[in-house]
């Protein structure tokens, strides 16, 4: 009896030892099913987030292999969305896991972050765009992960944040670590805004967030506006409408993390992010693809909560380490109102917003921010309250000439009726010209209040 055990333990470790020596094996699935841009995959169960290689069949017949990621499941089946689109997909193509070393691990995305990565433009996996090689840096992060801070823990807004901008240091005076939305049509000069506030704004560094914009706007945004004055402190990640939601997503969710990277490293850093709508839309197209029900104007409620998720994560940092995300969001506006739902939303959570008129630009009034509509939450904490008081006086007046300027225009007021709209009359080609500014021109926070309260003397 001893001597059969023995001899069955000596063939279980002979087989053993057989197996160890063996490659590793290569696990697959196989494609079920593919509706709008979700792949229906069995046979394979990986987490969320995990990239995968389908194979397509090109015009030759020959087998090729595309990218796609895992977005979700249910019981035994997994979906998936590609990453580019691509044609040649057939029933049963094998799915294999993709596990990139440094690069891609199964439980979460892992790109580069570091200072190495300032003056370089790059896309949602760190690779350059800018045709220079691909940048070395100190470490890499999964852009999925972070530290919640406590609120109770984070440093308080108290320091101004210089824009550059004549109308916003004056009357809509920013804080470090705030966060303001810019809300705008199209063709209202949203992007050269943008530009400006990147080229002026007293930040260590600028993070710029290209999300599901034109590919033109993108050389424009780079090579016209930031080449200006260099581009050394800027770091510009670029996703734009020609790619895949998913990579919008993530070419998202990486500005955001490479900003979290230098706040915790003591730096004041300026988040830009081109568009929070384009994002959203991202969201929305995987979201309802899976199934989820459209609620708002065609919004599933997790688009809704994940935007909520996506702008709470800036702000200022830890006390004992003072870093901060200065962040601004454009969000896109149906003819300038802000019923949109994700403007809606963003606007709850948001510690202000900037809205740009149309009626402004088309009466060449650069920049086009409607002052009266415009808010920052953070201003009465940041100046005192006599400059706060005359603030408040300004858009009074500002706000009964724009009410009025019909009849004033036809001659039909008559002088005397109304002390407020009588100064606001008088004051008016001075407040015009303050509140325009060419995006060549730079104006210091101090130089901007002195000059508002020379007008009103």
């Amino acid at each position: 009896m001893n001597s059969r055990l023995n001899n069955w333990l000596k063939k279980t470790r002979i087989f053993e030892k057989k197996i160890k020596n063996f490659s590793n094996l290569v696990r697959y699935g196989y494609l079920t099913s593919y509706v709008g841009s979700i792949l229906e995959i069995q046979g394979i169960f990986f987490p969320i987030g995990t990239q995968c290689m389908v194979e397509v069949k090109n015009c030759y017949k020959e087998v090729i292999y595309v990218s796609a990621e895992i977005v979700g499941f249910k019981k035994n089946k997994m979906f998936a969305t590609l990453l580019k689109e691509s044609s040649g997909l057939f029933y049963g193509a094998r799915v294999y896991p993709k596990c990139t070393t440094n690069v891609y691990h199964l439980s979460g995305k892992f790109l580069p972050v570091g200072f190495n990565l300032l003056g370089r433009i790059i896309d949602c996996f760190g690779n350059p765009l800018d045709g220079k090689n691909k940048p070395t840096t100190e470490c890499l992060v999964d852009i999925n992960q972070f530290n919640i801070i406590n609120p109770l823990k984070r440093s308080p807004i108290n320091s101004i944040l210089d824009t550059g901008i004549r109308a916003i240091n004056a009357l809509l005076t920013i804080g470090k670590g705030q966060r303001m939305g810019l809300f705008a049509g199209s063709g209202v000069g949203k992007s050269v805004l943008l530009g400006m506030m990147s080229k002026f704004t007293n930040s260590d560094i600028i993070i710029v967030g290209l999300i599901g914009e034109r590919s033109r706007e993108v050389q424009e945004f780079v090579y016209d506006i930031l080449n200006s004055i260099g581009i050394h402190r800027v770091i510009v990640i670029v996703a734009p409408a020609s790619t895949s939601s998913i990579l919008r997503i993530q070419a998202a969710l990486y500005a955001i993390r490479t900003a979290e990277y230098f706040r915790d490293n003591g730096k004041d850093v300026l988040l830009i992010i081109d568009s929070l709508t384009r994002f959203a839309m991202a969201h929305r197209e995987i979201a309802l693809s899976l199934g989820e029900i459209p609620s708002s104007k065609g919004y599933p409620p997790s688009v809704l909560s994940k935007i909520l998720f996506f702008i709470e994560r800036c702000g200022t940092g830890r006390k004992e380490k003072k870093g901060s995300i200065s962040a601004f969001y454009t969000i896109l506006t149906e003819e300038d109102g802000i019923t949109d739902p994700v403007a809606d939303t963003a606007r709850s959570i948001l510690d202000g917003h900037i809205i740009l008129s149309r009626n402004y630009a088309e009466s060449g009034h650069y920049p086009a921010i409607d002052i009266e509509k415009s808010i920052s939450r953070t201003m009465s904490m940041l100046v005192d309250k006599d400059y706060f008081n005359k603030v408040c006086y300004i858009k009074q007046l500002i706000s009964s000439y724009h009410r009025n300027k019909d009849l004033i225009n036809i001659g039909a007021y008559m002088q005397g009726n109304d002390k407020i709209l009588d100064q606001a009359i008088k004051l008016w080609p001075l407040l015009s010209k303050f509140l325009q500014q060419t995006m060549f021109e730079h104006f210091s926070y101090e130089y901007s209040c002195q000059s508002l309260l020379k007008i009103i003397v």
